[in-house]
């Protein structure tokens, strides 16, 4: 039998219950951007994300496709399981599942419809657009992970992203003519990515890719439309009136150029390490035919360099042979370059882009000519496909 415990023993005994109870919510508890800090202990080290205030989920992301480099390379497609060849708003369909048994693991949408859409005047629950939520959760549901990028109509004309012709940059930024209505569609996109929640609650997290292949000038935020000063600004608002002033924190931010001569173009409109989270690249051109050196090949070896030293995440952000012309190029032009490289291969993921028609496709569907050498490619080990399970929003 214990001795019956002294006056002051009980007053310790009873403040260390407390504590115990106090540490216990605190472990538990679910802060703003619904991460509990039970979960946040979980992370090995401090992640080096654009916002630190990031869902648990969304940090996940970061750190699981930051360790995958080396190891993994996740295939996705644009807009894949939204229609393809012959099909569109089927359940559960894709042309990639169609010839390969599976799903990519890495689905790309354009917030452009969204914004667009509700600009326009249709509402957050109009059909199409409840359609359009629910592709993207069931993605992540399934365990895959959504990037969007975002073809911006121009905001002084009003007609589509290849109208290059007014000064758009500078129209909207804070003080031009055009800002306001850029804040109207950052409120859009702020709507839509704050209520893309999953069946239990959680928030979908996605990888923004807004101002893509500004290397070029086909688009109006192109090189040869803005000044450098004028596209990092425009950059770094857009990422702090989403992340601080919206609250928005299901996002990380890809930073994608198109082909380079070299890295200092690369990096020559970069807005800086503390607004970016992916380091990306677009090419639709140097994986066409098998060459040595490979251009493309070594602008990834770099981009795979800079990421190791900045702690980013590296990716082929687009890429694709149109109509797939060359039957083997998934397994030979495209895996087959990159592997060759043992600093190309680390990138986390690449993807293709959509299937519109017969004239305007990026991945076989069934009964091309592509089929086997697409399959190849799925069966190497280095590819992750949906089915492979790539466990990407917990950490162990």
């Amino acid at each position: 039998m214990s001795k019956p415990r002294t006056g002051y023993q009980l007053q310790v005994s009873l403040l260390l219950a407390a504590l115990l109870v106090l540490a216990g919510c605190v472990a538990g508890r679910t802060g703003a951007a619904g991460t509990s800090v039970r979960a946040e202990q979980r992370f090995p080290y401090p992640l080096k994300v654009v916002d630190k205030r990031a869902t648990y989920q969304t940090k996940a992301v970061f750190y699981n496709l930051r360790n995958s480099m080396g190891k993994r390379i996740l295939f996705g497609q644009q807009d894949a399981t939204q229609y393809g060849i012959g099909w569109r708003d089927e359940p559960d369909r894709s042309d990639v599942k169609s010839v390969s048994g599976s799903h990519p693991a890495l689905y790309g949408w354009d917030v452009a419809e969204l914004v667009n859409a509700r600009r326009r005047g249709r509402p957050a629950n109009d059909s199409v657009l409840v359609r359009h939520r629910q592709l993207v959760i069931d993605a992540y549901e399934r365990g895959g992970f959504n990037t969007f990028c975002w073809h911006m109509d121009n905001f002084v004309t009003g007609r589509n992203f290849y109208d290059t012709t007014g000064v758009v940059v500078k129209a909207i930024l804070p003080g031009g003519a055009q800002h306001a209505a850029y804040v109207s569609a950052l409120d859009v996109i702020t709507d839509y990515f704050n209520n893309l929640r999953a069946a239990d609650g959680t928030l979908v997290p996605v990888i923004f890719r807004p101002f893509h292949e500004h290397t070029g000038s086909w688009f109006w935020w192109g090189k040869r439309h803005c000044t450098r000063e004028e596209f990092v600004q425009l950059w770094q608002f857009t990422v702090r009136y989403l992340r601080d002033k919206k609250q928005v924190h299901n996002l990380l931010f890809a930073y994608s150029p198109d082909r380079v001569p070299d890295m200092a173009e690369y990096f020559e409109r970069y807005p800086g390490d503390e607004y970016v989270d992916v380091l990306g690249f677009d090419d639709y051109s140097d994986f066409d035919k098998i060459t040595t050196p490979n251009k493309g090949v070594a602008t990834l070896a770099a981009i795979v360099g800079e990421a190791g030293r900045r702690g980013k995440i590296a990716a082929l952000t687009e890429a694709g042979l149109e109509k797939i012309t060359a039957p083997a190029w998934f397994n030979d032009n495209l895996l087959g370059q990159i592997k060759a490289d043992p600093q190309a291969r680390q990138i986390a993921y690449l993807m293709v882009w959509r299937n519109a028609h017969l004239g305007h496709f990026y991945a076989p569907y069934p009964g091309h000519a592509s089929v086997p050498g697409f399959l190849e490619f799925q069966a190497d080990s280095l590819t992750v496909f949906e089915q492979d399970h790539p466990r990407l929003y917990t950490v162990p």
